[in-house]
């Protein structure tokens, strides 16, 4: 487990948790690491809930398929990033979205109630993990509201230059990398690919965005 420390030590779930704290904390609430390959199901849309996970390696992302299989990309998640959190706190029983490795991946598991309640021990980091789940579920509901605030945009042309805005402003520069490839960035606004991608085209030629594959700069 101590190999994953210095990825743990960024983690914003144990914010405020020294090193030292590390292993007899993350003893009192059971985590354990569990490695994924590429594609390779880590959640499954309709299991029990009750498990928070930290990523720390590779990626994963966060998806809902409707019935006819048409797939909606919620979130790609890379270390050091939590996934489930709010599912588990909010006591939902089923899980409504899948959790899939997109590349190599591993993931730690901690049971949230093993997380939330004080132990007999009454170690003292509960307070503080605690304090910091409660911050990370805020903050990922205003992500949340982000997005909604993208995709409700009435044309595919809207959505882009929606999402890339917003990129920008959280890398706090004109030129950014995004997470997707075109595929992935379809599925995450809701639109067809090869419409997407005509818009693309049509953005850059009226010399509002340039582009190379997943590298954008706004003009």
């Amino acid at each position: 487990m101590e190999q994953y420390f210095e990825s743990l030590k960024t983690c914003p779930l144990f914010d405020g948790i020294g090193q030292s704290e590390l292993p007899g904390m993350l003893n009192c609430i059971e985590a354990h690491v569990s490695a994924y390959i590429k594609n390779q199901t880590i959640l499954r849309e309709g299991d029990p809930v009750g498990t928070v996970g930290i990523v720390l390696s590779g990626r994963i992302q966060v998806e809902k398929n409707d019935y006819n299989g048409n797939r909606t990309l919620l979130a790609r998640l890379e270390p050091p990033e939590l996934f489930g959190e709010a599912f588990a706190c909010a006591g939902v029983q089923r899980l409504p979205v899948s959790v899939t490795a997109v590349q190599d991946s591993e993931v730690m598991l901690i049971p949230c109630k093993r997380m939330i309640t004080a132990c007999a021990n009454c170690c003292a980091f509960h307070t503080r993990v605690i304090h910091n789940l409660l911050h990370i579920v805020a903050e990922k509901n205003l992500m949340l509201n982000q997005k909604i605030e993208v995709i409700s945009k009435r044309t595919t042309k809207e959505k882009l230059m929606a999402f890339l805005l917003v990129q920008a402003k959280q890398h706090n520069s004109r030129m950014f990398s995004i997470p997707y490839d075109r595929q992935a960035l379809a599925d995450y606004l809701g639109v067809e690919r090869s419409a997407m991608s005509a818009e693309l085209g049509r953005l850059r030629r009226e010399g509002k965005i340039d582009f190379y594959k997943n590298q954008f700069k706004l003009l």
